[in-house]
């Protein structure tokens, strides 16, 4: 089976563990890579076009601000899922749901007929609604039960991760 892990990822300052912490790679990134190793996947980092600012409150209000306005960030490369059986789908869970620039990769693809797997970074939140936000972004796919992780503890998370796509 042909699969891509697709991840949105955001590095620098980040909310771990009641903290602002800075990262050199988001959580995110880090499970992805487990991910690409546990099934042999492509990789393909989901980047918006005008990066979101390192700082973490500056972040969140512009996070913020898409969401409420519901906006498709451009992203700075795409990528063809159409060679593709299996797509997982990496990301932090922001305000109970995706990035934005993650529902703009979702939606600017046909997942019909694909298996798409949701695995989300949170500090408590879990996954949240998020599996049918994916079903609605991914008509006609086959939406996986998605995996929670908490951020602070991704570093250790390689076993679940492998074992979740067993």
């Amino acid at each position: 089976m042909k699969t891509l892990v697709a991840y949105f990822s955001h590095a620098g300052q980040n909310h771990v563990n009641g903290q602002i912490v800075e990262l050199e790679h988001g959580n995110a990134e880090v499970l992805a890579g487990f991910a690409a190793k546990a099934c042999g996947g492509d990789l393909f980092h989901i980047e918006r076009a005008q990066l979101y600012p390192a700082d973490y409150r500056e972040c969140v209000k512009e996070s913020v601000a898409e969401l409420k306005s519901k906006a498709r960030p451009e992203l700075a490369a795409d990528r063809d899922v159409s060679g593709y059986d299996r797509v997982i789908v990496v990301f932090p869970n922001w305000c109970g749901t995706m990035p934005m620039p993650v529902y703009t990769f979702l939606e600017g693809h046909d997942f019909a007929g694909k298996e798409v797997w949701p695995l989300c970074t949170h500090e408590g939140s879990g996954l949240g609604q998020i599996e049918s936000h994916f079903a609605a972004a991914c008509p006609g796919a086959t939406i996986h039960a998605g995996l929670a992780i908490k951020g602070s503890e991704a570093p250790a998370s390689a076993d679940a991760v492998a074992a979740w796509l067993a």
